[in-house]
């Protein structure tokens, strides 16, 4: 049927062909040969170049069949139907496609083409000898195009297409336009020419037949209604007629919000019930009105009719709910019952739904308050008091009271938070709350005192409340004023008398109520200075006279007496020390350091104090030795009851060679002549030389009192003898001396008993102390 229809085709294109007047007849002989050049006089055209062949086919894209499916035939002028003639194809799809036969130039094609994937194919046709494969005639070219049939359905390009539209919107309001393609041939015949049809969603919605476009059919659509749709579009080509393939699509509508429902309280009285303990801004309960429309058409606005004293309603932004509140406090022994009436409205109106309804609605709130046992409440919250400074301890500061606000009215107890009063300053009476001191109080330290006194119920200690209550010192002028600063004046040696030199100030702990005024004054008969009160609560410190000496004074001292103005008067005396400066002839300060004035001798006063330090370290060394070598008890010396005069009781400067009471002639103490002028003093290591000092000799018959007297205070006075101890070289003792020497410094016998290795460990003070005796040691001179 396919190849019938096929050759149909071409038997209509023959008969629309203008045929020359030597044309063959039509025959099924020579159906063949259409591909050819017709022939005349029954035999082959001869033609020239390209003259062998129509340049183009036609072929239907419906073929489905297992065969292959008939082209054309070529046939070339040159070809005898002795089989010497090869047909050759090339270009698209040759071989593939397209398959020739080399004998006949029959064309077929090897599977069902597609238009939509390609329309047209050119193709090369070449005429070989089949010896020699030499070309006969050039190479011609031809084309097949595809024939379109109506083989693609049209196609949505989604599925599902979701769209919205307000509620409540007028006939032939557009919704959405959808498309559809169809892959076939526009420009052929009607094959994608589209018609559009709604087959579900009727009566609510239309659509364009030619563009595709959705519209509402129905007026007064409501959202609360209904507000989901599903509306099915159909595509169908070939004009819509019949046979024509179709394709559908599903289009959700949604019906969008709009402010065409006011809200509506289901119940119109509420009833609530509150404990009387609720405190103020806390929520007691919570109504509700209904609004069909959803998002911003649904926000809602709670309010209480007149306003309320005690109660008030707040919208819930996110449950759309009117919740109540307190204002004041709720007190069940006052009042029980209350009730009001509250409004809802919706916050944003459409104008176009506003005509003829109401966007609001009303309802009755009644509120019953519950008794609860309450704390304590105080008659003040807080308590400011005010006492004065001076008050002494047990005085009275001030009263707190509390009670019960409850029926039943229970006692109430006081009692002081010791974590706001860890001083302990205060005390309260627990029954009557009155309030005392512990200690005195002194603005100076803190001007207030924060403490929080605790109200507890007898019968039930959980029920406490607190009030802090807030002491104020008030200020008792009990501070005398001081300077505000430490100055540091000084006044020039060539200053002329009246010269400022300094301005002082003073400062006071105490704050008067009308402000605080010193008065400064001095000594009124001082001869070096003056005082001058500028009245704002400073004064000028001005020269009496002239010509300031460093030599004379250095340093004055400057008694000024600060008084304050307030009841008692308070006043101190602040001592201001001047220095005596050397200054140029501008006033500027050069120098304030004392001159150093000679003395006959030549030492400073400076070298004098040096020396007098130096002596004190060498006696508290010296001290200090002599300590340390005294280690066993000394045994008192026998005196000798015969002659006293004969024999030397003790020297408490020396060691152990005054224990010895061997008496000696005494005659031996005045004999100069045993002194040995180059004699060394033995106090001292030998490196260590001090010039000796000869003194006369003494008279005979000088009593010895005398004689030692003269020589102990003559060595006192001596400024070259050092301190190493308060042993004296006597010139009438020694090796020279029949009473031999007095000293233990070269006892043997009393040196071996001691170890003086510790005096090394005593600092470099000690350095030559301890090379003194430590060098002697026995063992080491072993």
């Amino acid at each position: 049927f396919r190849r019938f229809r096929f050759f149909g085709v071409l038997l209509l294109l023959v008969l629309c062909i203008p045929w020359p007047s030597n044309a063959l007849p039509l025959t099924p002989g020579n159906i063949g040969n259409l591909f050819g050049m017709p022939e005349s006089d029954g035999r082959i055209l001869q033609r020239s170049k390209r003259g062998w062949m129509w340049n183009q086919f036609f072929l239907l894209e419906e073929y489905t069949g297992n065969d292959h499916q008939y082209v054309g035939k070529l046939h070339s002028n040159m070809d005898k139907g002795d089989g010497n003639v090869k047909y050759v194809l090339t270009g698209d799809g040759a071989g593939t496609l397209f398959l020739i036969d080399e004998k006949s130039g029959d064309i077929h094609a090897t599977k069902r083409l597609d238009r939509e994937e390609k329309a047209m194919y050119t193709l090369v046709a070449k005429v070989l000898d089949r010896n020699t494969n030499a070309e006969l005639e050039p190479d011609t070219e031809f084309n097949i195009k595809i024939h379109d049939i109506n083989d693609n359905a049209p196609k949505f390009a989604k599925e599902i297409y979701f769209a919205s539209v307000p509620e409540m919107s007028e006939v032939g309001t557009s919704v959405v336009t959808v498309t559809a393609s169809d892959a076939d041939d526009q420009t052929y015949g009607n094959s994608a020419k589209l018609v559009y049809s709604i087959l579900q969603g009727q009566p609510y919605f239309s659509v364009d037949s030619e563009n595709g476009t959705i519209k509402t059919a129905l007026p007064g659509m409501d959202r609360e209604v209904k507000e989901n749709y599903q509306v099915v579009i159909q595509a169908k080509d070939m004009a819509g007629q019949m046979g024509g393939l179709s394709g559908t699509t599903t289009v959700s509508i949604t019906l969008s919000d709009v402010n065409d429902s006011p809200p509506r309280f289901a119940n119109h009285s509420f009833r609530v019930t509150a404990v009387e303990s609720t405190e103020i801004g806390g929520a007691i309960g919570r109504i509700k009105a209904d609004d069909p429309d959803v998002g911003r058409n649904a926000e809602m606005e709670y309010s209480i009719v007149g306003g309320h004293d005690m109660f008030n309603i707040i919208t819930d932004q996110t449950t759309q709910e009117g919740v109540i509140v307190i204002k004041k406090a709720l007190d069940y022994e006052s009042k029980r019952d209350y009730e009001f009436r509250v409004e809802v409205r919706n916050t944003y109106l459409d104008a176009r739904f506003i005509h003829g309804l109401q966007f609001k609605d009303y309802a009755t709130v009644k509120v019953t308050v519950e008794d609860v046992d309450e704390p304590p409440v105080f008659t003040r919250n807080p308590y400011i008091i005010e006492v004065h400074e001076d008050t002494a301890a047990g005085s009275f500061v001030g009263v707190v009271s509390a009670r019960d606000p409850d029926a039943d009215n229970k006692p109430v107890k006081y009692s002081i938070d010791r974590h706001t009063d860890l001083e302990r300053l205060f005390n309260i009476d627990s029954v009557n709350g009155t309030i005392t001191t512990l200690k005195a109080l002194d603005r100076e330290m803190s001007k207030w005192h924060n403490i929080s006194v605790v109200a507890t119920e007898i019968n039930n200690p959980r029920q406490t409340t607190r009030v802090p209550v807030f002491i104020k010192v008030l200020d008792v002028n009990d501070n005398a004023p001081e300077f505000a600063m430490s100055y540091d004046t000084f006044v020039c040696e060539n200053v002329k008398a009246g010269q400022l030199i300094q301005t002082i100030s003073a400062v006071d702990t105490d704050e008067p109520l009308v402000g605080h005024k010193f008065v400064f004054t001095i000594s009124a008969t001082n001869p070096n200075f003056t005082i001058v009160d500028r009245e704002d609560n400073t004064a000028n410190i001005l020269t009496r006279r002239g010509g300031f000496s460093r030599r004379e004074m250095s340093m004055y001292f400057l008694p000024v007496v600060i008084s304050d103005n307030d009841y008692p008067i308070q006043s101190s005396t602040s001592t201001l020390i001047v220095r005596v400066c050397a200054c140029d002839s501008r006033g500027n300060m050069q120098s304030c350091n004392p001159e150093v004035l000679p003395f006959s001798d030549g030492l400073t006063t400076g070298a004098l104090v040096a020396i007098l330090l130096c002596v004190i370290i060498l006696l508290m060394i010296v001290v200090l030795f002599a300590a340390l070598r005294r280690q066993r008890k000394k045994e008192p010396l026998i005196i000798s009851k015969e002659d006293v005069r004969d024999n030397v009781v003790s020297y408490n400067d020396e060691g152990g060679g005054e224990e010895d009471t061997q008496a000696f002639d005494i005659g031996t103490l005045r004999n100069p002549e045993v002194m040995d002028a180059n004699k060394l003093r033995r106090d001292i290591i030998p490196e260590m030389l001090f010039p000796f000092r000869r003194t006369s000799p003494i008279k005979d018959n000088t009593d010895v009192r005398d004689f030692i007297n003269g020589r102990l205070q003559e060595n006192d006075t001596d400024p070259t003898a050092p301190p190493y101890d308060s042993l004296a070289t006597y010139a009438y003792e020694g090796s020279g001396s029949l009473a031999e020497s007095l000293s233990s410094l070269e006892s043997a016998a009393t040196e071996g008993d001691h170890d003086y290795d510790y005096l090394s460990n005593w600092g470099p003070q000690f350095k030559k102390l301890a090379e003194m005796y430590i060098g002697k040691s026995p063992d080491r001179e072993t």
